[in-house]
C-alpha cells in the first residue's frame, strides 16, 4: 500500500532543533514545571513522591473527571492518550476502512488525512474561505459528502488560520454528518485560546450522537511536554479506540497523568498566562505585516497562537520556508503542509526578544526577494 507521511511533522522533527528560531511549533511557549506547581511545597513533595509505577491505561479517575467537566461529557466517555495525536490516530482507526469516503476541512492540520489515506479511504476536503475572513464554505460540505460518507473531521479553533466556527456552522457540519450518517471528529485542542475573548469556545461534545471530540494539554495550557491528550466520545467507541490504545502506547506516563490534574485544576492561570503572550505575540506579529510595505498580508485569527501569512511572491511555499530555514535561521510551516499555497504557518505566543528577533531575520531574507 502507498504510505502517505506526515509532511508537516516531518519537516518539523527533521529541523526544530537545528535553527536559531523555532516559529513552526503550534502552541505557546512552554509552562516550566515550577510555574505549573507554583510555590505549595506540598505540591512538590507529592510530585517527588508519585510512585513511577504504569498508571490506569485509561487515565485516573481524577483525570478522567476533570477532562469531562472541560467538555461537558461524563467521565464514561474519555479516554487518556499520549497527545492529540494518538486520540486522532486510534479514532481513524477504529472508524475508517479501506473503500471508506472522509471529508477534512482545508485549510487544516494534515494528520486525519493522511490517516484516511493511509487506511486506503478516499479523501475530499471542504475549504475555509480566505475571501471570507477564512469561513467554512458550507455549500462546498455539502457537495462533497456523500451517501458512503464515513466520517468529517474539522478543528476548532482552526489550525492554521485561527477561525472559530460559529454555532450556525457547526450545526450545518452536524447536519450534513446526520443526513449521511457520518460520524464528526472535533479536534479541540485550541479551546482556551481565544485572541478576542476570555470566553472559551464551546465543545461540540453534546451536539450530534455520532461525535468524537479530541482535545490536549499542549496548546491552550502549555505544557506539550507531557505528551498528554484524550478523545471524548460514546462509550462504544471509546471501547473501540481503548482497545486501539492498548496496541499502540498502552498509557502516557503516570507522571504526565499527576501533572495533568494539576494542570486542569489550575486552568485558568494557565489559560491567562497563554492568552497573554498569543495577544501580545499577535499585536507584534501584525505590527510586522504591516510595515513590510504589501509583501505580506494576514487575515487576523479569532484564536490559536497561529497567524497563516500571506506572502506576495511568486514562489512555492517550500521554497520560501527552506530559504528561511538556511539563510535565517528560522523554520516556519509551509502553506503546502496545510493544503493552500502562498502562506506560511507561523507561531507568535512566544517571548517578545524571542520573536521580535525572529521576524527581524524573516524580514532580511524577504526583502531580498522582494529587491
Amino acid at each position: 500500500m502507498t504510505f502517505t507521511p506526515f509532511a508537516l511533522e516531518e519537516w518539523q522533527s527533521r529541523y526544530e532543533h537545528s535553527v536559531d528560531y523555532n516559529l513552526a511549533d503550534s502552541g505557546c511557549h512552554p509552562v516550566a514545571l515550577g510555574e505549573l506547581l507554583g510555590d505549595d511545597p506540598a505540591a512538590v513533595r507529592q510530585m517527588l513522591e508519585t510512585e513511577l509505577h504504569y498508571p490506569p491505561v485509561g487515565g485516573t479517575d481524577a483525570l478522567r473527571a476533570l477532562i469531562a467537566d472541560w467538555h461537558g461529557a461524563a467521565s464514561d466517555n474519555v479516554l487518556v492518550t499520549v497527545g492529540a495525536a494518538e486520540a486522532n490516530a486510534i479514532t481513524v482507526s477504529s472508524l475508517v476502512e479501506a473503500g471508506d469516503h472522509v471529508v477534512v476541512m482545508e485549510p487544516g492540520y494534515r494528520q486525519v488525512r493522511g490517516l484516511a489515506l493511509n487506511a486506503g479511504a478516499e479523501v475530499d476536503a471542504f475549504p475555509l474561505d480566505p475571501d471570507n475572513g477564512w469561513r467554512p464554505d458550507l455549500a462546498a460540505l455539502d457537495s462533497v459528502v456523500r451517501p458512503d460518507t464515513k466520517l468529517i473531521a474539522i478543528t476548532n479553533p482552526n489550525n492554521p488560520v485561527g477561525t472559530i466556527l460559529t454555532p450556525d456552522e457547526l450545526d450545518a457540519v452536524v447536519a450534513a454528518a446526520a443526513r449521511v450518517g457520518a460520524w464528526v471528529l472535533a479536534d479541540e485542542v485550541y479551546r482556551g485560546t481565544e485572541r478576542l475573548t476570555d470566553e472559551i469556545t464551546p465543545s461540540l461534545c453534546s451536539r450530534y450522537d455520532k461525535l468524537v471530540c479530541v482535545g490536549s494539554l499542549s496548546k491552550a495550557f502549555g505544557l506539550p511536554g507531557l505528551r498528554l491528550g484524550w478523545l471524548v466520545a460514546p462509550p462504544a467507541l471509546v471501547e473501540a479506540a481503548w482497545r486501539r490504545h492498548e496496541y499502540a502506547t498502552i498509557a502516557t506516563s503516570m507522571l504526565s497523568m499527576h501533572l495533568a490534574e494539576i494542570a486542569l485544576e489550575s486552568k485558568d492561570r494557565l489559560l491567562t498566562r497563554n492568552r497573554g503572550l498569543i495577544r501580545d505575540g499577535y499585536t507584534r506579529l501584525a505590527q510586522w505585516v504591516a510595515e513590510s510595505n504589501g509583501l505580506l498580508s494576514v487575515v487576523p485569527p479569532e484564536a490559536t497562537a497561529l497567524a497563516f501569512v500571506r506572502y506576495h511572491l511568486p514562489l512555492t511555499s517550500a521554497e520560501v520556508a527552506d530559504t528561511l530555514r538556511t539563510q535565517a535561521g528560522v523554520l516556519v510551516g509551509a502553506g503546502h503542509h496545510f493544503g493552500v499555497e502562498h502562506h506560511l504557518r507561523i507561531t507568535h505566543g512566544l517571548q517578545p526578544d524571542y520573536l521580535n528577533a525572529a521576524l527581524t531575520n524573516i524580514t532580511k531574507v524577504l526583502q531580498t526577494y522582494q529587491a
